[in-house]
């Protein structure tokens, strides 16, 4: 047990059972990625990578099964201290002492695998080949070949390019078929989709309100409630696991030396999926800090340098020679009148009426206030004067 949730009595809270459902998708998502990050460096990665759908289904399927197997819940049930019990069996919450009962059945845990594993696969299979056949679909209607690319989708993008003269028999059969099968899940995927949606959120809305006790439609067809595990179950669960290990133990047979094989490899398949769990969301956030710390590590080093800018230069000094500066700002130096057109040398930053300071450098090739060498080029005309 993972996380611990809180709340009274053995019937989980909304936020519980919802963070429980979510959780798969969220690895699946997290893996996702991982893998594809460290595809760019090993490149035999893309293969699991073009079987997401069946790499992840058969990752879920070992992890599904084995905690269904130990502790009568899912791998996310049983993160949140979770419990599945049949529906008939009512645990009393004064006895700590469960019955014997409670556990579930087997044909109950291969239905949960079923509704955990191969269902979903499905459904990502079919989502996915909807996706792909809408993709077609639009390409076809904007470059309008529709009839020619109405078939081309997930079949045919995947066999047109190991087509051969041997193929092309077998190829005009199945096409037909393949065409049909995309035009079938093309249509009623969406409305497959939206029924499972709109009775999902019709369970989740009444186990909200208190009036039904089944989070979800697969726990209702199999009749089973989520219950939170108390302290004895708890217990109960790691001597029943003891017992169960010790027994498969005691199977073994043949000599010495290949009953010490098989107890060290049934060690260390033990070792891996009891700390499968925890185990490998730990490994995922590792992943992402790791990914996280060179990334900022990376882009500070990558980025550049960005320096305060440079004081201003200090003002030019009046020569003792030079024209005085009048106290009004907005006077011409030169003519002492109200400045028009006015223009700054750029040597010095002095402002003038521009007749006045174009004669002036024009016969003398200097600054009348700073006597700096200029020229007329550098007289540059203000077309803002405060």
């Amino acid at each position: 047990m993972l996380f611990q949730v809180g709340g009274q009595g053995s019937r989980p809270t909304f936020f519980e059972m919802a963070a429980a459902q979510q959780l798969p998708a969220s690895l699946r998502g997290a893996l996702t990625y991982s893998i594809g990050v460290l595809a760019l460096r090993r490149p035999f990665l893309h293969k699991l990578l073009d079987f997401e759908h069946e790499s992840f289904a058969l990752l879920m399927l070992l992890l599904e099964s084995h905690t269904l197997r130990t502790t009568d819940a899912s791998f996310a049930e049983s993160l949140y201290g979770l419990r599945r019990r049949p529906a008939n069996v009512n645990i009393s919450l004064q006895n700590d002492s469960s019955p014997t009962d409670a556990g579930l059945k087997r044909r109950q845990k291969v239905l949960s695998v079923v509704f955990l594993v191969v269902l979903p696969y499905l459904k990502s299979k079919l989502h996915s080949i909807y996706n792909r056949e809408r993709e077609a679909r639009l390409q076809a209607s904007l470059w309008g070949d529709d009839e020619n690319d109405d078939g081309r989708g997930a079949f045919e993008s995947d066999s047109s390019l190991l087509s051969t003269p041997t193929s092309d028999a077998s190829s005009s059969v199945t096409t037909p078929i393949a065409k049909r099968f995309q035009r079938i899940v093309g249509f009623c995927y969406p409305w497959l989709h939206a029924s499972a949606e709109g009775l999902q959120f019709a369970y989740q809305l009444l186990y909200l309100l208190d009036a039904t006790g089944y989070y979800s439609l697969a726990l209702h067809a199999l009749g089973i409630h989520v219950c939170r595990a108390t302290g004895q179950e708890l217990m109960d669960t790691s001597s029943r696991i003891s017992k169960m290990r010790s027994r498969e133990r005691e199977r073994l047979r043949g000599p010495q030396w290949l009953k010490t094989l098989q107890g060290a490899l049934l060690s260390c398949s033990y070792t891996v999926l009891d700390y499968a769990q925890t185990g490998l969301i730990a490994a995922v956030f590792f992943f992402k800090m790791m990914e996280w710390w060179y990334q900022s590590a990376e882009e500070r080093m990558s980025a550049p340098t960005v320096y305060p800018p440079p004081p201003p230069p200090p003002p030019p000094k009046v020569a003792k020679e030079g024209i005085p500066l009048p106290p009004d700002r907005t006077i011409c130096p030169l003519c002492t009148q109200k400045r028009v057109n006015p223009s700054v040398v750029t040597v010095s930053g002095f402002v003038f009426c521009y007749a006045c300071i174009f004669k002036y450098i024009t016969q003398y090739k200097r600054c009348p206030i700073t006597l700096m060498p200029s020229t007329v080029e550098q007289i540059r005309r203000l077309f803002h004067d405060v």
